[in-house]
């Protein structure tokens, strides 16, 4: 993308400092342990890694520092269905039936859980109730069997509400296994990450327990390492692994046609939300907002088990903001505070007076 004569080299290093500025602010004043990627105009303005990727053995973090991408990888997901639709393999508006043929809840299709409209309740509660031991990994197979099983009282009818949903997620990478004949881990590997350059990425895995080498490993907000959890096996609606330098390359690939078409990808970024009344909306795998310059941006954030993610690009300037912390500590609660710094043609005031990125970030409620 052409670079706007305004956002000079001086403008950019500018813009450079103040990022570095908020994100020193925030590892040293609010607990930030983690790595960050900011872009703009199709070009690297800052990247930085603060803290450690465990904190017993004091290894620092680095921005090849692999995290569990949380939520974030609902993206990746929902990719994975566009990419079979286009090879004809799925329609958006089949049946899960039409896939699991004895999956107990009727009426519901791939659309609705990509929407968040299935209604569906969510597995990671009704497993805990229903799973008889936690030492042992439940998979998306095992889930499914406790549907079918127990039947656990949908929170909606289908298509009634939006109702944010990791079992829609997880239900939609059962479908990519059935409907492309592929693990669904090497579905993703062999369509998304090879064709996007990403290197460092991939799904949790049993192997994944024993690995050290550039992995951040996940902590509680006193920074002890969490333990491996037995849903962590689950994939779909989480699971994915990555690092900024290669979410940037995702970022990027979504510029082009490496995956899907554009119009294709088109219908990732539109709303689904009947309301008319609502500050955002949901896609495919993303959320949809409008901000303050006017753009409308697409975003996901994303929590588990000891890590945080974030990932918001503004398609206007491609410009995308990529976070990710290895310690949960409400760390996401600032990120709308970073994302202001993107446009420093329009300098935050207080009083009056213009406010600097210290004093933007620190303002915020703990």
């Amino acid at each position: 993308m052409p670079v706007p004569p305004s956002f000079t080299p001086e403008k950019r290093q500018e813009l450079a400092d103040k990022l570095d500025s908020a994100f020193t602010y925030l590892h040293e004043k609010r607990g930030f342990n983690g790595t960050v990627l900011v872009s703009k105009y199709d070009r690297v303005i800052y990247k930085g890694a603060f803290g450690y990727e465990d904190f017993p053995s004091k290894d620092t973090l680095t921005t090849e520092s692999v995290f569990q991408l949380a939520s974030v990888s609902k993206q990746f997901t929902a990719m994975a269905i566009m990419i079979l639709k286009e090879q004809g393999k799925l329609s958006y508006d089949d049946s899960v039936q039409q896939y699991i043929p004895d999956f107990p809840y009727e009426g519901i299709t791939i659309r609705q859980l990509l929407n968040h409209r299935a209604g569906l309740s969510e597995y990671t509660y009704f497993s805990d109730a229903l799973w008889p031991d936690r030492d042992i990994p439940i998979t998306n197979d095992d889930v499914l069997g406790l549907m079918k099983e127990h039947q656990p009282q949908p929170y909606y009818q289908p298509n009634t509400h939006y109702d944010y949903s990791n079992t829609g997620y997880f239900l939609l990478a059962s479908i990519v296994r059935r409907a492309s004949g592929m693990p669904f881990a090497v579905f993703l590997q062999e369509y998304i990450f090879e064709p996007a350059d990403m290197e460092d990425t991939y799904t949790f895995s049993d192997s994944l327990l024993t690995q050290t080498e550039k992995l951040a490993f996940g902590h509680t907000s006193r920074n002890r390492r969490r333990r491996p959890d037995y849903l962590d096996f689950v994939l779909g609606d989480k699971g994915v692994f990555s690092t900024v330098e290669d979410l940037y390359k995702w970022d990027q690939a979504l510029y082009g046609e490496k995956l899907v078409t554009q119009e294709t990808l088109k219908e990732a970024f539109t709303g689904s939300r009947t309301r008319k009344n609502i500050t955002e909306d949901y896609g495919f795998g993303w959320r949809i907002k409008p901000i303050e310059s006017g753009d409308t941006v697409v975003y996901h954030a994303g929590w588990w088990h000891g890590y945080n993610s974030y990932l918001w690009r503004n398609p206007k300037d491609h410009s995308a903001l990529i976070m990710l912390s290895n310690v949960t500590n409400g760390i996401l609660g600032y990120m709308d505070e970073v994302e202001q710094l993107l446009y420093p043609e329009e300098p935050l005031e207080v009083s009056g007076e213009n406010k600097t990125a210290e004093e933007t970030i620190g303002a915020q409620p703990q």
